[in-house]
């Protein structure tokens, strides 16, 4: 018991270390945003491939999701006759939850990961140092462009993966549990409220911000070589996938208070 105890001590002072860090991190990141200069072929790069580079996991994740969502709900909505009401539940489900945090774990999964990997190599192979020696901070030239292009790019990935996965519900309510097509839109229409939308909208913008914040944080953060650069790109796809539930869990909390629900 005492080994235990122990341990979980040791991975609960980890923990809030990590968490010191990484806010840390952050705080020398937000001062930097708007603080010249401005790599602007950085920041058209990084959108690019953080971004551009996701749309097509975003499409295949909002199809199979809201597909797989309208099957799992039909046979409970037909039995008490709410079949009709297919659109609303697959909005409602997507727009507020399911397509951000969707969206923010598949990004997360891809790009805080190769964040991670592209930092911690150059840091590696010295190039860090490099930079600093020719008078370029690093933090603004590797860090800012990853945390604006993300910001800008989160929203409309979770708009595409929203739009995708309520067109795959649609076509398992029109092919399979035969909903009216008019029926279908028109309850989507419904459920498009501006409440509905400043949840489901609103998060994607702080996701993007922890995925690019955690990737970052720990390509600086690695040690030891290729080996820590494996370490730290494991270690930033869990934490940043993990910081995406909480912040989802207590943002929802939050806006649902502001608007009174």
């Amino acid at each position: 018991m005492a080994s235990v105890a122990l341990a979980v001590n040791e991975r609960l002072k980890k923990m809030v270390f990590e968490a010191q860090g990484i806010t840390a991190f952050a705080g020398k990141v937000f001062a930097k945003v708007f603080a010249p200069p401005f790599y602007w072929r950085d920041l058209y790069e990084q959108i690019h491939f953080l971004g551009i580079g996701s749309v097509y996991l975003c499409v295949f994740t909002g199809i199979f999701a809201g597909q797989a969502m309208a099957l799992q709900f039909s046979k409970e909505m037909a039995e008490f006759g709410a079949k009709d009401y297919m659109g609303r539940i697959i909005t409602l489900a997507n727009v507020r939850a399911l397509g951000p945090v969707l969206t923010g774990l598949m990004v997360a999964a891809r790009v805080s990961s190769g964040i991670a990997a592209e930092i911690g190599s150059m840091k590696a192979s010295n190039q860090i140092d490099a930079l600093i020696s020719f008078g370029t901070d690093p933090i603004k030239k590797l860090a800012v462009p990853r945390l604006l292009a993300l910001f800008l790019m989160m929203p409309i990935l979770t708009i595409l993966t929203d739009t995708i996965a309520i067109i795959g519900g649609w076509i398992v309510s029109h092919f399979i549990v035969h909903v009216s097509d008019a029926l279908y839109w028109t309850n989507v229409k419904q459920k498009l409220t501006y409440g509905n939308l400043l949840v489901g909208m609103t998060k994607p913008f702080f996701f993007g911000i922890i995925i690019a914040i955690v990737g970052c944080y720990k390509g600086f953060s690695s040690e030891g070589g290729t080996r820590g650069v494996g370490q730290a790109t494991r270690e930033a796809v869990v934490v940043s996938s993990i910081s995406i539930l909480v912040a989802e869990f207590m943002m929802t909390k939050g806006l649902f208070a502001i608007l009174g629900w």
